[in-house]
């Protein structure tokens, strides 16, 4: 592991830090308000997701000027390295809100061909998992483990997630009912928590569709460090948001891609 990639880790763990001390006491916390960011349906923003936002930036701006930053809720800031920190200070606000410890802080750093470092931070359970060049680990409460994704190869095996039973648009529900109808298990409602589990090896495939690039980027980093696959739902690029297919291995990849591909038109 090279001195660069200990740097860039080093900051990103201080980040995540840094976003646990301005989330934690929020969360679970009676009176904590939620403005909503849409004229319709209900985006809920908290003061803990903009102090864990700012938290972070600040740090960057001390640490990396020269590099951009891609933000939730404070916008995209362009930097002069090729290098760019994508941030989503609470990954799944309405868990946040209801008090269920399945949200998380998402940190990638990314250049040109999408994200090489990422953390998913959940700071409730205590849990972090770490994924880029040469490492892919969980760091919780029993210490320091290597995460590696399961080897299920069939569809009648396989543990599914997404975040809304809708998933999205009638056309991408169809899609994702198509997947889950052959699979073992299919759960809900597990937002970025589901990439977590799907690297350290619980699950074998999570389908959304309508992310952001900060939604994802981190995901992708920590699901490929530990060996699995993730792309869109005709096997392209997902880093810049959109529909995600989360794999745990090429072969679970391609037989849910297999039955996504023909029904998501567009």
């Amino acid at each position: 592991m090279t001195s660069a990639i200990l740097t860039d880790l080093a900051l990103a763990h201080l980040l995540a830090d840094a976003a646990r001390v301005e989330i934690l006491p929020h969360f679970r916390q009676p009176g904590l308000l939620a403005q909503n960011k849409e004229a319709a349906g209900f985006d809920p923003v908290t003061v803990a997701d903009r102090s864990a936002e700012k938290a972070m930036r600040d740090l960057l701006t001390e640490h990396r000027p020269q590099d951009g930053i891609w933000g939730e809720e404070f916008g995209r800031q362009k930097g002069t390295s090729g290098r760019e920190w994508v941030l989503d200070p609470i990954d799944g606000t309405r868990g946040f809100i209801s008090g269920t410890p399945t949200w998380g802080v998402l940190i990638a750093l990314s250049d040109q061909n999408g994200p090489t470092l990422g953390l998913i931070d959940q700071p409730y359970t205590q849990e972090r998992f770490v994924g880029g060049p040469e490492i892919a680990e969980l760091i919780g409460p029993f210490g320091t483990v290597p995460m590696v994704t399961r080897p299920t190869e069939t569809l009648e095996q396989a543990i599914l997630f997404t975040t809304y039973p809708e998933v999205g648009s009638p056309t991408e529900r169809a899609a994702f009912e198509t997947v889950a109808s052959q699979v073992k298990l299919a759960r809900y409602g597990m937002d970025c928590y589901a990439y977590a589990l799907l690297a350290a090896g619980q699950i074998d495939l999570v389908i959304e569709a309508g992310l952001n690039a900060y939604d994802i980027q981190a995901p992708i980093a920590v699901v490929r460090a530990a060996g699995g696959i993730v792309t869109d739902w005709h096997g392209k690029p997902a880093h810049l948001g959109g529909r995600a297919l989360a794999a745990a291995n090429p072969a679970i990849h391609a037989a849910a891609l297999e039955l996504l591909a023909p029904t998501a038109k567009g």
